[in-house]
């Protein structure tokens, strides 16, 4: 049988398997996964503009602000500013006296200023950005890599790839496809094409939205400089470690769901693995997928440094490869997990009664 016959059956195979995974009820949470950044995203760009629609109303000029310095009071301050888009008063006990608080916030078009008075007079003034670009960054760095790379792709490509196999076993319906005039090493890459195909599609569409939706509320000064800066080299990286996470991850777990009757085993035994990719030997480390897509991240994300010291070794990247090095490891790492699939899928027998 030639070899463009069977590619026409792969692709035959990964059309219909396709229809089946995004349409599938096991599939509708990994849509949720990929989604929710991206609705919290928008939800902070809501606020964001919310605040700024109720600052810009009483804006106050950067020289008028500029003039307020320590000591003044709350009445001199509302003579020169005019009043504050907020006003908190509150007493509280200090070294067995009532002091008077009082917060004053001004908005300046772009920078809000907090003024913070005890007992009548300005103790401290602060300024800070209505939205800050840079912070967003890496807010965003730290969802990607602690919640799309270790959570919502690992575990979207388990219900994705798992299900390929797993899934008709459980249906009753893999016979059918064992009866067609297909070889199995040829069944097996049309359903890991429509899975990656699937895959692909949702978490790069997923990261893809939730970036529009960080860059949404900023500046438009801020947003031109990003794009003609970085930012679009962040994006394609971004998009580039999503799609190489779901051929890593998808190639992994369908052949676990192949093999193995219970998904929750490798589940577990590979989230632990590549929870303690850092301890491990560098020969060791290169049989993660963690290891191969973080390399290809931009910014590195933000950890706290009062976390604790085991939460901060789990969470910190191990010493990356070269990027172009990274993604041929991860793509020899699959090739070798799909071969080593192939030559099981001749062997693999259908039980039903097992699987009841």
């Amino acid at each position: 049988m030639n070899t463009p016959f069977r590619l026409r059956q792969v692709r035959t195979i990964a059309q219909l398997e396709l229809k089946r995974v995004f349409f599938s009820r096991r599939s509708f949470w990994v849509y949720l996964l990929a989604l929710l950044p991206a609705v919290i995203f928008i939800g902070h760009g809501i606020d964001v503009k919310v605040r700024q629609s109720r600052s810009a109303s009483r804006t106050v000029s950067r020289e008028i602000l500029a003039s307020i310095q320590l000591g003044d009071t709350p009445e001199s301050v509302i003579e020169r500013a005019g009043e504050p888009i907020d006003d908190h008063q509150w007493n509280w006990k200090e070294q067995n006296r009532e002091v008077a608080h009082r917060r004053m916030m001004y908005f300046d078009g772009q920078d809000r200023v907090n003024l913070h008075f005890q007992d009548g007079l300005l103790a401290s003034k602060r300024q800070s950005p209505l939205i800050n670009a840079e912070e967003d960054r890496k807010v965003f760095a730290g969802v990607f890599q602690y919640f799309y790379l270790r959570l919502a792709i690992f575990f979207g490509c388990l219900g994705i790839f798992m299900n390929l196999f797993r899934g008709e076993m459980l249906d009753k319906t893999l016979h059918f496809w064992f009866l067609a005039p297909a070889r199995r090493e040829t069944l097996l890459a049309g359903k890991y094409l429509a899975g990656l195909a699937a895959s692909i599609v949702v978490f790069t569409g997923g990261v893809a939205l939730c970036f529009a939706a960080m860059l949404w509320p900023q500046s438009a000064a801020d947003t031109q400089a990003y794009w003609q800066g970085p930012g679009p080299a962040h994006l394609f990286a971004y998009l580039a470690a999503a799609a190489l996470a779901c051929i890593g991850y998808g190639s992994v777990f369908l052949a676990a769901g192949m093999l193995l009757r219970n998904p929750i085993v490798p589940a577990v035994v590979l989230l632990l693995w590549e929870g303690i990719n850092g301890f491990l030997p560098a020969i060791l480390k290169k049989l993660s997928v963690l290891y191969y897509v973080q390399a290809l991240c931009p910014v590195p994300p933000p950890l706290d440094a009062s976390a604790p010291p085991l939460a901060r070794l789990l969470l910190t990247p191990s010493e990356p490869p070269p990027a172009a090095v990274a993604a041929i490891g991860l793509l020899a790492l699959t090739a070798l997990v799909l071969w080593s699939a192939s030559r099981a899928v001749r062997k693999l027998e259908i039980n039903y009664g097992a699987e009841s």
